[in-house]
């Protein structure tokens, strides 16, 4: 039995920060995994580009960008490990990225590159990486942690646990981290999928059935006082798209969603200069200036305006506005864990050290990454809270 100063569980992103921040301070660190290959999720992530961190995940930009029971909790790691941080973790490996969008950073090549980076990083600390390592038990005593795995077992004075959600299962997600937490007498709040496509009833599904494939950029989709301008994606499950995946953290079975297809400008006065300009063109016409064809051809029928631009009343364009740009629809659920980014909920925060992510009951326990009661936006909020949670349990254990 080889005795570490600390065990790490999970070698995601969160695992591997902790890791090496432990590695860095002199620490004998083991990191155990069941998976073949280290950061599963990092590779997939982000179309295989990685959006590794975003430059608006910080204290006072992304104050309210994180979801918990105590929204305030996140804000110690992200104010003391920045994206700035990674950022220059990234460049000092010479990997090129690009901002895409809202603050989103990516890799130009391979999200790999980012795998590699932080097993180097591993190595250069001293840190040893068990892979295809089944966890059977964990047990405390005298101060001391011990991990049995099918084949070893390994002891040590401190633990962290990072072993993600139950998002995306098929990448060995399981739940053991609230198993653990459950165990060692710590709070777990529910839990459900977050940043998810959102499913509806088969008559619904249907008309979007016949829509799959086209996106809408803008949309700005609203769930009671919540909303996000962003791409909306027809598919044959439902409806999908970052705008979707945003609001989708906010929504609720029974809470209709509100969908703005014209967000920006003044969809009246582009109908009224139509029916100037041209009085002898029909509304999917008009519509097809601003969307796809087979959408506009649907909208169009579903308002079911058949006449001219030139006879459409003033009253009629205000259906036309309603149908546009207060569409609700109520979904009947998500596609769950199989397709979900992450888990909303998880460990509750009022049992863990904000600073250190130490168990207050536990000394020596430690929790980070996806499994704690912190979610964040779609665009890399996420994986700016694994670095940061991680950074600071290998700070401190």
């Amino acid at each position: 039995m080889t005795h570490y100063d600390i065990i790490v569980l999970g070698a995601g992103a969160a695992g591997l920060m902790a890791a090496i921040e432990a590695g860095k301070r002199g620490r004998k660190v083991l990191v155990l995994d069941h998976a073949r290959a280290a950061g599963e999720k990092i590779r997939i992530s982000g179309g295989g580009r990685c959006n590794f961190t975003n430059i608006n995940a910080t204290v006072k930009a992304g104050r309210d960008r994180f979801i918990s029971q105590n929204p305030r909790f996140a804000l110690s790691a992200l104010a003391r490990y920045t994206p700035e941080h990674f950022i220059a973790l990234v460049d000092s490996y010479a990997i090129p990225f690009h901002e895409k969008t809202l603050g989103q950073l990516f890799c130009d090549g391979s999200s790999q590159q980012i795998v590699n980076l932080l097993l180097a990083e591993l190595r250069k600390a001293g840190g040893t990486l068990r892979l295809e390592t089944v966890i059977t038990g964990v047990s405390h005593a005298d101060a001391t942690f011990t991990v049995t795995a099918e084949d070893a077992s390994f002891t040590a004075g401190a633990l962290i646990v990072a072993t993600g959600g139950k998002s995306i299962p098929k990448m060995g997600a399981t739940g053991l981290a609230y198993q653990l937490a459950t165990q060692f007498g710590l709070k777990v709040t529910e839990t459900r999928p977050a940043l998810v496509p959102l499913t509806f009833e088969p008559r619904i599904l249907e008309w979007m059935a016949q829509l799959s494939g086209i996106a809408v950029d803008p949309t700005r989709i609203s769930v009671g006082k919540r909303s996000f301008e962003e791409a909306l994606l027809f598919t044959h499950r439902g409806l999908s798209g970052p705008a979707i995946l945003q609001i989708s953290s906010y929504w609720r079975e029974g809470d209709a969603i509100v969908i703005d297809l014209f967000p920006n400008g003044d969809l009246t006065e582009i109908l009224r200069d139509a029916r100037t300009s041209t009085p002898k063109v029909q509304l999917q016409t008009v519509l097809s200036q601003h969307f796809a064809k087979r959408l506009a051809q649907i909208l169009a029928e579903d308002i079911g305006i058949t006449t001219m631009m030139g006879d459409i009343s003033d009253k009629s364009f205000g259906k036309i506005e309603d149908a546009l740009r207060r569409w609700t629809i109520k979904p009947t659920g998500s596609e769950g864990y199989r397709t979900a980014e992450v888990t909303l909920g998880g460990i509750d925060t009022a049992g863990l050290d904000s600073t250190t992510m130490q168990a207050r009951t536990v000394p020596g326990l430690y929790f980070v990454g996806e499994c704690v009661d912190v979610t964040g936006w779609l665009g890399g909020y996420n994986f700016q809270w694994a670095w940061a949670s991680g950074w600071a349990a290998g700070q401190a254990a």
